[in-house]
């Protein structure tokens, strides 16, 4: 057999698993039943035949967001053991939430948490509301949270699309159009799919469906319930979808950090303004973070201490880089040792150096501290 008439044979064969796909329709009860024999055990997913806690789903959608089940599952069960239904929650003090947040990014979601705990205190009776439109109302809760808790905890027939389920219903009707103009789409689809009865499990079963199978690269398509309706496994360009706009990068920004250390074992800090990016996080002072950075210039927005006016400061080597949402960032850091029982310039506090783990640091800082205090980690 010859080369060509060997790729024709095989263009053949392409086309007609697309037509067989194309034939078929995805089942949610083949989904359902891969999802009763495969689905994944997750410490806030309730057992089969129980029913789901909506604290429990809702605390974990909220940190689940832009973030991996591995580095929820801690958070997530030291906020449990600490606020066990809505009403501890609402009861904290944001501080605390913020702390205990810590590290875990995206700060504004544990302030709209802890509004939305606030909230169903005051408006629902420590009750979360069983609807979409309803849970829609609340601080913090988008489209998709609000469908993820109708679905999972009140089995009402929604359809939160996330990360995973965006990318199975590319594959399954392939959607050539780029995200996120495919989104309306995508969503029309699921919301086709999603069955009167078992929502809430099927919801999860697509979330596992991607997260196990359909990953983003080389998807497991032999072993997928779907795959004989699958128009992009015929087609043969799983992996291509979905396919994205390429994300504009962020211009870099620059700035200062400055770790001041007293004699007796404390470290300069201060809470960052309740609004804006790390809102309400602690930090160590630092300059703004602009793209036109001048290092010369740096110390001038150095902490000053009245009582001890001739603060040395010493960059240390190297900087410090972390890369936010919209753009990266590159820090130096300078630190300085300040003579024991000095007082706390305004608008700032001194933490002993063991405490810092207590304290509300983002990833960021805790970078700057670990940077400029190694002996300390």
């Amino acid at each position: 057999m010859t080369a060509a008439v060997t790729v024709a044979a095989r263009l053949a064969e392409r086309q007609r698993g697309k037509r067989r796909a194309a034939a078929l329709s995805p089942q949610p009860t083949a989904l359902l039943a891969w999802y009763d024999r495969h689905r994944r055990r997750l410490p806030w997913r309730a057992l089969p035949g129980r029913r789901a806690d909506p604290y429990r789903v809702w605390l974990s959608e909220i940190m689940l967001q832009q973030t991996t089940v591995k580095a929820v599952a801690p958070y997530y069960a030291r906020f449990l053991e600490r606020w066990s239904d809505v009403r501890a929650l609402a009861a904290a003090p944001l501080d605390d939430v913020l702390k205990a947040w810590a590290g875990l990014g995206y700060y504004a979601r544990a302030r709209n948490l802890h509004a939305c705990a606030a909230a169903i205190v005051e408006r629902h009776g420590c009750e979360f509301p069983a609807s979409v439109a309803a849970l829609r109302a609340l601080p913090g809760i988008g489209a998709y949270t609000a469908a993820a808790v109708a679905a999972i905890a009140f089995d009402l027939p929604a359809s939160p699309v996330d990360g995973n389920i965006e990318r199975v219903i590319a594959r399954l009707y392939v959607i050539d159009t780029p995200l996120p103009a495919a989104k309306p789409e995508i969503a029309r689809l699921a919301a086709a799919l999603t069955p009167a009865k078992r929502a809430g499990d099927f919801a999860q079963a697509m979330m596992d469906l991607g997260a196990t199978i359909c990953s983003p690269k080389t998807p497991a398509c032999a072993l997928c319930p779907w795959n004989d309706a699958c128009a992009a496994y015929a087609r043969g360009d799983a992996e291509t979808l979905p396919r994205r706009t390429p994300k504009r990068e962020g211009a870099l920004r620059r700035g200062a950090a400055f770790v001041a250390r007293r004699a007796d074992g404390f470290v300069l800090v201060r809470t960052r303004p309740a609004k804006g990016l790390l809102g309400g996080m602690t930090e160590v002072p630092t300059t703004e973070w602009v793209q036109e950075f001048d290092e010369r210039l740096a110390l001038q927005a150095a902490p000053s201490f009245p009582a001890f006016k001739q603060t040395k400061w010493r960059r240390t080597a190297g900087i410090v880089r972390h890369v936010f949402t919209h753009f990266p960032l590159e820090l130096s850091v300078y630190t300085a040792e300040i003579p024991a029982r000095t007082t706390a310039p305004s608008g700032t506090r001194w933490v002993k150096i063991p405490q810092l783990a207590g304290e509300a640091l983002p990833s960021l800082m805790r970078k700057v501290v670990a940077h400029a205090l190694p002996s300390e980690k």
